[in-house]
Parts: C-alpha cells; structure tokens; sequence
C-alpha cells in the first residue's frame, strides 16, 4: 500500500505564501523563447527565472521563495527505463548543441550557488530526489500555508487544492482547483472548444496518469489503448475511477486484464498500475527516500540570515548583463531578500496515512 508521511506540528501557526520553483523546468523551458547568439539566450532564460520569481511574488503576495532542484532521482534505480529517452536525446546532440548545453548547465549551477549563498531563499537539492519530490514534501510539511507552484509541468496538477495553485511563467497562466485564468484574473479560453478552460480534476487526473504512463519520462502505459469512456463490453477508465474505493466489477474487470508487450511478455494491468503509482504518485516515494526528503527539506527550512542581497545580486546581474534587473534591483531583490518565517517547530515523529491512489 502507498503511503505518505505526515509531519505533526505543534507551537502557534501563521499562514504564509510560499512560492515553491521547479528551477530546473523554469530556468530550461526558457531557453526556447529566446533568440540570438549563446550568451544572449543564457543570460535571458536567467532574466526570465529571475523576472518569473518577481511577478509570481508581486502578484500572490508571497512571503517567501522556495528552490526545488533535481539529483539523480532514485526513480531510475526502482524503474530502469525512467528517462532513459533523455540520455538518448543527449547522445543524439551535435557539437554545437553539446557546447550550448554545457554553457546553459553552467549558468544553472552558478544560479544555484547564488540562491544558496547570496539570498534568503530556501534550496531543496539531494542526490537522490527530483524537484517534484520537494515540491511535494513542502505542501504536506505546511498544510495550513498557501503554495504556488512555479512550473510548466501539468504533473504537478495532482498537487491542486484550495491552498495549492500553479502558476506556468511560459503561458501567463494560474492553474487553480475551480479554473484556469490568465495573468489578468480572466478565464483562460480553450482554442478547440471556444470556451473556458475546465478546472483539473487532481484526483483522476493522477489515475490516468498511472494507467496511461508518461512519454516524456519514458513509464510506459499499464493498460496501452484503454480509452477513458468505455464501451457496452469493454470498462473505461472513467468506471474503473468511479468504482476505485468499492472495488466492485468496473475496477476488477480493467485491473485484472492481461496484456503481452512486443517482446512477448504477459503484463498484468494492476501490477502496472500498482508500479506507476510509485513513479507518479508524489505522495507515493519508497519510505527511505520519504526520509531523505524529510531530512533534507528540515534541515533547510530554516531562517537565513544573508545581509545586502540588493548588492549581491546586482553584482550577480552585471556578471550576466541583465541590465534591465540591475536598473530596478531594489523591486527585483524584495523575494530574495525575505527569510523563511519559522512559525512552528517540526517534529520527527511522523505517521503514515494512505495515498488517494494506494489499492
């Protein structure tokens, strides 16, 4: 059964907004909307980063920022096909492209060094746990607390309440749990159905997510070409969800289906599912690597004390001729300059409680 732990709290509790960044995912989607020569393109996808922490600040009355990075996830050891379709992207790269990924990954480490050691923020980086992880594992260690995720990654919709929205910097959208708006608080509107874009559905997006697999992240489908409606002889993912906490004949009957790969091997679809839970489900980490989380993601939530931040990051800011920045350094500086407020103190002791998606 998957599980995922709760953090018990104890001491006086005062909201806060956090902006919590898939600074990987924000900082490489960037370098797609630029154009120019290679030092152009590097120091416009760190202007963007910069600018889309300043606008997600202002705009949700934020009280502090939170850097999610990647390590080597322990995904690929659990999954050993997980993201292996990158490593044939990299190898696939030409001079060129191989020189510019190496000048984009330097710049991201130096941005890196930069929040840790220059700034107010909080970074969450281990060698085994993806940012995904610690975006996660934030949301449930502040339960009472408002987030806004910072990412153009629709993974994260599983992670929508009423107190976690995502915000995608790519396309000026909110994504919240009641609709879509863009950065003037207007409906977004869907271009093939010429009408507002329908709030997520955490829930069963996350289930077909499991049962569909993910192509950008190489998990392949538990059920390939299962459809979401299903038909008079065949069950659909929409029943089998609606019948997920009785188990009746809807769920028995797409579960128990059997299906051979094209290397001959038989497949059974809950097996698969139950395996795509793991990789998916971001409440749904093996228990060691929960701990790792924990542990990281405590011993970082702490209150810095890192002094003229205006200076250092308008020195950060000439070193990459982000002028536009440096002209207005004293708007640009105000997230990274604001500490963590340590409301409570976190206990070790945790509970498990089971996952929306545990069988």
């Amino acid at each position: 059964m998957a599980t995922f732990y709760q953090f018990v709290y104890r001491g006086v509790h005062n909201m806060a907004t956090y902006i919590l960044v898939d600074t990987a995912n924000t900082f490489f989607r960037a370098r797609h909307v630029v154009r120019g020569d290679l030092d152009t393109k590097v120091g416009m996808a760190l202007h963007i980063t910069l600018a889309g922490v300043k606008k997600a600040w202002k705009d949700f009355n934020a009280d502090h920022v939170v850097f999610c990075l990647e390590g080597r996830s322990w995904r690929k050891d659990f999954y050993e096909p997980y993201k292996a379709n990158r490593k044939v992207a990299r190898d696939a790269l030409t001079p060129k492209e191989e020189e510019e990924d190496k000048a984009y990954w330097e710049a991201f480490d130096n941005l890196k060094e930069f929040m840790e050691t220059r700034t107010n923020c909080t970074v969450l980086q281990h060698k085994q746990c993806e940012a995904d992880d610690f975006i996660a594992r934030w949301i449930q260690n502040h339960p009472d607390d408002e987030h806004v995720i910072i990412s153009s990654d629709s993974d994260f919709y599983q992670l929508l309440t009423d107190k976690v929205t995502q915000y995608n910097g790519i396309s000026n959208q909110h994504i919240k749990i009641d609709g879509v708006v863009n950065d003037r608080g207007k409906p977004v509107i869907d271009k093939k159905t010429k009408e507002a874009k329908l709030a997520p559905e955490p829930a069963f997006m996350l289930f077909e997510k499991c049962m569909r697999g993910d192509t950008s992240d190489n998990v392949f489908s538990a059920y390939p070409g299962v459809r979401t409606k299903g038909s008079k002889n065949k069950v659909g993912l929409a029943e089998a969800f609606e019948d997920r906490k009785s188990k009746g004949f809807a769920w028995n009957n797409l579960m128990l289906q059997r299906w051979v790969d094209h290397h001959g091997a038989e497949h059974r679809v809950l097996e698969d599912y139950q395996r795509n839970i793991q990789l998916c489900d971001l409440t749904a980490q093996p228990a060691e690597i929960k701990e790792k989380i924990m542990e990281t993601v405590k011993a970082n939530a702490v209150t810095k004390s890192v002094d003229q931040v205006g200076i250092r990051m308008l020195k950060f800011c000439n070193a990459w001729d982000m002028k536009k920045i440096a002209d207005n350094i004293q708007s640009y500086a105000e997230p990274f300059q604001a500490r963590y407020p340590q409301k409570q103190e976190i206990n070790t002791y945790i509970t498990p409680a089971p996952s929306g998606l545990s069988t």
